[in-house]
């Protein structure tokens, strides 16, 4: 059995993380914005250099096979930072699309560092806004959504750069932190589970509903603008290690599960903490459940952040 990490409480977590579990797409050439605005659930056409997008890249049923948070270096060059198990499919497929556009797309990993900032960590110059961005020392700095009211940001700077000052901070930390904001970056287990919805996304910021088309679009508008929404994500928490991909049970059905983990991490208070994606019903009440009907308990914990209605 997978024991938890040992880190500070989560009260005390700040400092800088090394995120080597995340990639970069570049997108290069006058044609990047306009490209990514067609391809991706988010508006590229109207990113402005102090700003980021959390966007999702969707099959034409509108499941999600991979999420970005995507800000632009300079005019022409834009970054999509991703879960870097899903970068080589999603590099390849995103290819297919190019074809006459005056864009490139390469895989940029290695060109540039990734980093966390927690807490203090955070320049005090960042805007406080989630997705906010910040040119500093060579670097780009992206404001990201708390975890239990901790300020978290992304560092991306070239290789050669020097790294933010701050105590180091464990990369399971940072992993903890990612879950507990409710908004983590879809790893390779859970590739076409999900329609953006189901993992939050438009309710933080990640899907645009008066864009244009882009693969998956008129699905994800179908759920969104009929009231078909039935399955969305919920934090849990429990004792037993949990896993991206692994199914979730309600005593209310025990015959078939009622949701998938989307993201998980050990706490830094003992216990294991989540990201389900799951029947609204399932949240109402009742028994949750990992991995099977008789399995390890799960508690359900509140949201931290409201849920965009369907209309």
């Amino acid at each position: 059995m997978s024991q938890a990490p040992e880190f500070p409480p989560a009260n005390a977590l700040r400092g800088v993380a090394l995120l080597p579990r995340l990639g970069v797409i570049r997108a290069q050439g006058e044609e990047a914005a306009k490209f990514l605005h067609g391809q991706l659930t988010n508006d590229f056409s109207l990113l402005g250099l102090s700003e980021a997008r959390l966007a999702g890249f969707c099959t034409a049923k509108g499941r999600l096979l991979a999420s970005f948070i995507g800000f632009k270096r300079t005019h022409d060059e834009i970054l999509l930072v991703c879960h870097a198990d899903l970068l080589p499919a999603t590099l390849k497929r995103l290819s297919m699309f190019v074809l006459r556009a005056k864009v490139k797309l390469t895989d940029a990993s290695a060109e540039f560092q990734l980093r966390g900032l927690v807490g203090d960590a955070v320049p005090a110059a960042l805007p406080a806004a989630p997705w906010s961005k910040l040119d500093a020392d060579g670097a780009q700095l992206v404001r990201l959504y708390p975890a239990d009211s901790i300020a978290r940001a992304l560092w991306v700077a070239p290789a050669g750069v020097e790294p933010p000052a701050g105590p180091a901070l464990d990369g399971a930390a940072w992993d903890w932190l990612d879950v507990v904001a409710g908004v983590p970056l879809l790893s390779q287990p859970v590739v076409e589970a999900f329609v953006p919805q189901m993992v939050n996304m438009e309710s933080v910021g990640g899907v645009n509903f008066k864009k244009g088309c882009y693969p998956g679009q008129e699905v994800v508008a179908r759920s969104q603008f009929r009231g078909t929404l039935k399955r969305r994500a919920y934090p849990v928490f429990g004792d037993a290690p949990m896993a991206a991909g692994q199914e979730v049970f309600h005593d209310g059905d025990p015959s078939q599960p009622c949701g998938t983990v989307v993201a998980a991490a050990a706490s830094p208070a003992g216990g294991w903490s989540a990201m389900v994606s799951m029947q609204t019903s399932a949240a109402e009440g009742g028994a949750l459940r990992l991995g099977a009907a008789d399995g390890p308990l799960l508690t359900l914990q509140p949201l931290p952040y409201p849920l965009l209605a369907d209309v």
